[in-house]
């Protein structure tokens, strides 16, 4: 018996200390996260209540930009499902009226400086654009619009100057607007005059295109009302 147990001893002592231990269960792996959806570059729809025109040249088309407070009656650019921000980005143009007759007694002449903010549908501020432009010659204009009465068959009114802007629209946020704020204009015969008369054109919008990555559409809103 004596025998006996020393052997089992011995035999215990000779096996290795990692044949004794036992190896921790391996971790369960997690399933790989589904690929991010790709960017995608469009031109968003708009709408447009005061459109200027097609451009002669650049057949660009200009959006005019009024004066207002309620965002349901700017100029609405409506965004689709997107997971993060989108980025939203346009051309913004001062108003210029074009004479010949005063281009050709050198009396043409403006200085303008348009101020216009992008809302969401609830009325919150996201960021202003602002364009400034001086006007002397036709050189100065960006294009002339078709669809006039003048020489050509274009308007008067006509896109100046471009300042492009760039916009971060919130995850969630499925249109915004583009109002006019106030815009002020020095003339060659008059002092600088600033003007926030509601409904009133003060700039010119091109160019809109819209970056962002698709996301799940909007759950449908849950019914509050009881059934009959």
């Amino acid at each position: 018996m004596r025998c006996a147990s020393v052997c089992l001893v011995a035999l215990a002592l000779a096996v290795p200390a990692f044949a004794q231990a036992r190896k921790p269960a391996a971790p369960a792996r997690k399933p790989p996260a589904a690929p991010a959806a790709a960017l995608k570059n469009v031109a968003p729809e708009v709408t447009c209540p005061a459109p200027l025109g097609l451009g002669v040249k650049t057949k660009l088309s200009f959006c005019e930009v009024t004066t207002g407070r309620d965002p349901a009656g700017g100029m609405l650019i409506r965004l689709p499902p997107h997971k993060g921000p989108a980025t939203l980005t346009f051309d913004l143009h001062a108003l210029q009226v074009y004479s010949e007759e005063e281009v050709k007694a050198h009396r043409a002449f403006t200085r303008s400086t348009a101020t216009i903010g992008v809302l969401t549908m609830d009325n919150t501020l996201l960021t202003r654009g602002v364009v400034q432009n001086e006007f002397r010659t036709a050189a100065d204009l960006i294009d002339r619009v078709g669809g006039g009465t003048g020489p050509g068959g274009v308007k008067a009114v006509a896109p100046a100057g471009r300042e492009s802007i760039v916009v971060a629209i919130p995850e969630g946020e499925l249109a915004v607007s583009l109002l006019g704020e106030k815009l002020t204009e020095e003339r060659i015969d008059r002092a600088p005059v600033t003007s926030t008369t509601s409904g009133r054109p003060i700039a010119a919008v091109s160019n809109v295109m819209l970056e962002y990555r698709p996301g799940p559409p909007p759950k449908p809103a849950k019914a509050t009302g009881k059934k009959k």
